[in-house]
Protein backbone atom coordinates (compact mmCIF):
# COMPACT_ATOMS: atom_id res chain seq x y z
CA UNK A 1 0.00 0.00 0.00
CA UNK A 2 1.08 3.46 -0.62
CA UNK A 3 0.30 6.29 1.36
CA UNK A 4 0.73 10.12 1.12
CA UNK A 5 0.45 11.46 5.14
CA UNK A 6 1.02 15.15 5.80
CA UNK A 7 0.96 17.14 8.72
CA UNK A 8 1.04 20.95 8.99
CA UNK A 9 1.40 23.15 11.73
CA UNK A 10 1.33 26.44 12.63
CA UNK A 11 2.00 28.26 15.76
CA UNK A 12 1.60 32.68 17.03
CA UNK A 13 5.36 33.16 18.49
CA UNK A 14 5.91 35.87 21.01
CA UNK A 15 9.58 35.52 21.56
CA UNK A 16 12.46 33.41 19.56
CA UNK A 17 11.19 29.87 20.80
CA UNK A 18 13.42 26.60 20.60
CA UNK A 19 11.96 23.95 19.05
CA UNK A 20 12.48 20.35 18.72
CA UNK A 21 10.70 18.62 16.10
CA UNK A 22 9.86 14.92 15.09
CA UNK A 23 8.22 14.88 11.71
CA UNK A 24 9.97 12.62 9.54
CA UNK A 25 9.44 8.83 9.26
CA UNK A 26 12.30 6.62 8.78
CA UNK A 27 12.80 3.55 6.24
CA UNK A 28 12.37 0.36 8.18
CA UNK A 29 11.18 -3.30 8.30
CA UNK A 30 8.02 -2.55 7.66
CA UNK A 31 7.63 0.82 5.79
CA UNK A 32 10.00 2.59 2.51
CA UNK A 33 10.29 6.63 2.43
CA UNK A 34 10.06 7.32 -1.23
CA UNK A 35 9.36 11.10 -1.37
CA UNK A 36 9.69 13.51 1.24
CA UNK A 37 8.75 17.45 1.75
CA UNK A 38 9.63 19.22 4.40
CA UNK A 39 8.74 23.27 4.88
CA UNK A 40 9.31 25.83 7.19
CA UNK A 41 8.23 29.21 6.92
CA UNK A 42 10.21 31.42 7.95
CA UNK A 43 13.08 29.79 6.79
CA UNK A 44 15.14 29.42 9.80
CA UNK A 45 18.56 27.26 10.07
CA UNK A 46 17.63 23.60 11.41
CA UNK A 47 19.89 21.27 12.72
CA UNK A 48 18.93 17.30 12.30
CA UNK A 49 20.31 14.39 14.78
CA UNK A 50 19.00 11.18 15.92
CA UNK A 51 18.16 10.44 19.51
CA UNK A 52 18.35 8.02 21.55
CA UNK A 53 16.08 6.14 19.93
CA UNK A 54 16.64 5.92 16.28
CA UNK A 55 14.27 8.93 15.49
CA UNK A 56 15.23 11.87 13.05
CA UNK A 57 14.75 15.27 15.47
CA UNK A 58 15.08 19.20 14.63
CA UNK A 59 16.20 21.46 16.14
CA UNK A 60 15.76 25.07 15.19
CA UNK A 61 14.22 28.51 16.81
CA UNK A 62 11.43 30.10 15.40
CA UNK A 63 11.03 33.72 15.29
CA UNK A 64 8.58 35.88 16.55
CA UNK A 65 5.19 35.88 14.09
CA UNK A 66 3.45 33.35 12.33
CA UNK A 67 5.75 30.09 12.04
CA UNK A 68 4.56 27.32 10.11
CA UNK A 69 5.89 23.38 9.62
CA UNK A 70 4.36 21.88 6.65
CA UNK A 71 5.22 17.72 5.98
CA UNK A 72 4.67 15.30 3.15
CA UNK A 73 5.91 12.18 2.55
CA UNK A 74 4.76 9.25 0.32
CA UNK A 75 5.60 5.54 2.09
CA UNK A 76 5.44 2.08 0.82
CA UNK A 77 3.71 0.19 3.82
CA UNK A 78 2.08 -2.70 4.86
CA UNK A 79 -1.10 -4.41 3.56
CA UNK A 80 -1.47 -6.01 6.71
CA UNK A 81 -0.29 -5.95 10.27
CA UNK A 82 2.01 -9.25 10.95
CA UNK A 83 -0.21 -11.00 13.74
CA UNK A 84 1.80 -14.15 15.55
CA UNK A 85 -0.23 -15.73 17.86
CA UNK A 86 1.32 -18.14 20.00
CA UNK A 87 5.27 -16.49 19.67
CA UNK A 88 7.00 -17.17 22.37
CA UNK A 89 8.48 -15.15 25.74
CA UNK A 90 11.71 -14.69 25.45
CA UNK A 91 13.68 -14.25 28.57
CA UNK A 92 15.31 -11.72 29.89
CA UNK A 93 18.33 -12.79 30.26
CA UNK A 94 18.62 -13.79 26.34
CA UNK A 95 16.94 -10.50 25.13
CA UNK A 96 18.98 -8.34 22.85
CA UNK A 97 20.87 -5.23 24.26
CA UNK A 98 18.78 -2.50 22.57
CA UNK A 99 15.60 -3.55 23.71
CA UNK A 100 16.03 -3.68 27.81
CA UNK A 101 15.10 -0.42 28.73
CA UNK A 102 11.97 -0.70 26.99
CA UNK A 103 11.76 -3.48 30.62
CA UNK A 104 11.56 -0.43 32.77
CA UNK A 105 8.78 1.69 34.71
CA UNK A 106 9.09 5.30 32.52
CA UNK A 107 7.28 8.54 33.66
CA UNK A 108 4.35 7.43 31.88
CA UNK A 109 4.17 3.85 32.41
CA UNK A 110 4.34 2.76 36.36
CA UNK A 111 4.85 -0.81 35.46
CA UNK A 112 6.00 -1.59 38.34
CA UNK A 113 2.20 -1.16 39.94
CA UNK A 114 0.60 -3.29 37.34
CA UNK A 115 1.83 -6.88 38.02
CA UNK A 116 -0.57 -8.63 39.44
CA UNK A 117 -3.57 -6.75 37.51
CA UNK A 118 -1.26 -8.04 34.32
CA UNK A 119 -1.06 -11.65 35.67
CA UNK A 120 -4.79 -11.51 36.04
CA UNK A 121 -5.69 -10.59 32.81
CA UNK A 122 -3.51 -12.90 30.93
CA UNK A 123 -4.46 -16.13 33.15
CA UNK A 124 -4.31 -19.04 30.95
CA UNK A 125 -2.54 -17.38 28.79
CA UNK A 126 0.60 -18.85 26.55
CA UNK A 127 3.53 -17.03 27.62
CA UNK A 128 4.14 -14.15 25.71
CA UNK A 129 2.33 -12.97 22.33
CA UNK A 130 -0.53 -14.11 23.50
CA UNK A 131 -0.06 -12.32 26.75
CA UNK A 132 -0.17 -9.33 24.75
CA UNK A 133 -2.91 -10.14 22.61
CA UNK A 134 -5.18 -10.61 26.04
CA UNK A 135 -4.30 -7.17 27.47
CA UNK A 136 -5.22 -5.77 24.29
CA UNK A 137 -8.74 -7.02 24.01
CA UNK A 138 -9.08 -6.09 27.94
CA UNK A 139 -8.15 -2.35 26.96
CA UNK A 140 -10.63 -2.59 23.88
CA UNK A 141 -13.51 -3.81 26.53
CA UNK A 142 -12.70 -2.33 29.69
CA UNK A 143 -10.90 1.64 28.62
CA UNK A 144 -13.20 3.64 26.70
CA UNK A 145 -11.48 5.01 23.95
CA UNK A 146 -12.22 8.66 23.65
CA UNK A 147 -10.54 10.97 21.03
CA UNK A 148 -10.16 14.67 22.44
CA UNK A 149 -11.05 13.32 25.72
CA UNK A 150 -7.55 14.48 27.25
CA UNK A 151 -4.95 16.85 26.34
CA UNK A 152 -1.93 16.04 27.87
CA UNK A 153 -0.51 12.39 28.45
CA UNK A 154 -1.86 10.57 31.43
CA UNK A 155 0.08 8.12 32.85
CA UNK A 156 -1.33 4.50 33.11
CA UNK A 157 -2.30 4.90 36.76
CA UNK A 158 -4.21 7.86 35.56
CA UNK A 159 -5.95 5.74 32.33
CA UNK A 160 -7.08 2.70 34.54
CA UNK A 161 -8.47 5.10 37.22
CA UNK A 162 -10.24 7.15 34.46
CA UNK A 163 -11.25 4.22 32.42
CA UNK A 164 -11.37 6.52 29.65
CA UNK A 165 -8.65 7.96 27.36
CA UNK A 166 -6.99 9.03 24.11
CA UNK A 167 -4.97 6.17 21.66
CA UNK A 168 -1.41 7.63 23.59
CA UNK A 169 -3.48 7.01 27.09
CA UNK A 170 -4.66 3.53 25.67
CA UNK A 171 -1.24 2.60 24.82
CA UNK A 172 0.51 3.80 28.07
CA UNK A 173 -1.55 1.74 29.89
CA UNK A 174 -0.72 -1.52 27.31
CA UNK A 175 2.88 -0.61 27.99
CA UNK A 176 3.07 -0.22 31.97
CA UNK A 177 1.16 -4.33 31.66
CA UNK A 178 3.42 -5.72 29.07
CA UNK A 179 6.35 -4.54 31.27
CA UNK A 180 5.13 -5.66 34.30
CA UNK A 181 4.97 -9.35 33.02
CA UNK A 182 9.09 -8.87 32.02
CA UNK A 183 7.94 -8.37 27.91
CA UNK A 184 9.72 -5.10 26.79
CA UNK A 185 6.85 -2.67 25.27
CA UNK A 186 7.37 0.72 23.64
CA UNK A 187 5.37 3.44 22.30
CA UNK A 188 5.21 3.95 18.49
CA UNK A 189 3.19 7.43 17.21
CA UNK A 190 2.91 8.09 13.63
CA UNK A 191 -0.36 8.21 11.00
CA UNK A 192 -3.20 5.49 10.44
CA UNK A 193 -4.93 5.38 7.47
CA UNK A 194 -8.48 5.65 7.56
CA UNK A 195 -8.52 6.87 11.17
CA UNK A 196 -11.63 8.36 12.40
CA UNK A 197 -11.50 11.11 13.20
CA UNK A 198 -8.02 11.76 11.57
CA UNK A 199 -5.37 12.70 13.46
CA UNK A 200 -1.80 11.66 14.88
CA UNK A 201 -2.10 8.46 15.99
CA UNK A 202 -0.50 6.54 18.72
CA UNK A 203 -0.70 2.70 18.89
CA UNK A 204 2.37 0.34 21.31
CA UNK A 205 4.77 -2.43 20.52
CA UNK A 206 5.40 -5.44 22.45
CA UNK A 207 8.71 -7.75 21.70
CA UNK A 208 7.83 -11.43 21.82
CA UNK A 209 9.41 -14.25 19.68
CA UNK A 210 12.33 -12.72 18.70
CA UNK A 211 10.49 -9.03 17.27
CA UNK A 212 8.60 -6.28 17.57
CA UNK A 213 5.28 -6.75 17.26
CA UNK A 214 2.11 -4.25 16.91
CA UNK A 215 -0.62 -3.74 19.23
CA UNK A 216 -3.71 -1.00 18.83
CA UNK A 217 -6.73 -1.10 21.53
CA UNK A 218 -7.87 1.60 19.58
CA UNK A 219 -9.10 -0.65 16.17
CA UNK A 220 -11.60 -3.47 16.30
CA UNK A 221 -9.42 -5.00 14.06
CA UNK A 222 -5.66 -4.07 12.90
CA UNK A 223 -5.51 -3.66 8.97
CA UNK A 224 -2.96 -2.00 7.54
CA UNK A 225 -1.80 1.14 6.86
CA UNK A 226 0.33 2.29 9.71
CA UNK A 227 2.90 4.60 8.77
CA UNK A 228 5.33 5.17 11.59
CA UNK A 229 7.19 8.59 12.97
CA UNK A 230 8.82 7.95 16.48
CA UNK A 231 9.77 5.10 18.82
CA UNK A 232 9.75 5.92 22.14
CA UNK A 233 9.56 4.53 26.26
CA UNK A 234 6.26 6.92 26.68
CA UNK A 235 4.97 10.05 25.51
CA UNK A 236 7.56 12.16 26.80
CA UNK A 237 10.04 10.71 24.35
CA UNK A 238 8.07 10.74 21.24
CA UNK A 239 6.08 14.05 21.08
CA UNK A 240 5.91 15.23 17.43
CA UNK A 241 6.79 18.76 18.67
CA UNK A 242 8.99 19.99 22.05
CA UNK A 243 9.13 23.96 22.64
CA UNK A 244 10.89 25.72 25.15
CA UNK A 245 10.21 29.21 27.07
CA UNK A 246 6.45 30.47 27.25
CA UNK A 247 4.24 28.06 26.26
CA UNK A 248 3.21 28.01 22.63
CA UNK A 249 0.21 25.53 21.10
CA UNK A 250 -0.82 24.87 17.40
CA UNK A 251 -3.05 27.53 15.73
CA UNK A 252 -4.19 24.88 13.04
CA UNK A 253 -3.20 21.59 13.13
CA UNK A 254 -3.84 19.43 9.90
CA UNK A 255 -3.01 15.76 9.04
CA UNK A 256 -4.19 13.71 6.36
CA UNK A 257 -3.51 10.34 5.09
CA UNK A 258 -4.36 9.51 1.54
CA UNK A 259 -3.91 6.23 -0.68
CA UNK A 260 -1.98 6.78 -3.56
CA UNK A 261 -1.46 2.83 -4.87
CA UNK A 262 -3.15 3.88 -8.11
CA UNK A 263 -0.85 6.67 -9.22
CA UNK A 264 2.30 3.98 -8.27
CA UNK A 265 0.61 0.96 -10.55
Amino acid sequence: MWLRASCELSFDISVPTPFILMLRPRSGAQQWIAREEYNIAPSVPVYEFTDLYGNLCQRLVAPPGRFSVNTVAEVKTADSVDQAPGAEFIEVQYLPDAVLGYLLPSRYCESELFCQMATEITAGCNLGYDQVAAIQTWLRERIRYEPGSSNTPMSAVDVNLRQVGVCRDLAHLGIALCRSLSIPARLVVGYLHNLEPMDLHAWFEAYVGGRWYTFDATQQVLNGGYITVGYGRDAADVAVYSQFGPPVYPLEQRIAVTDVSHSRA
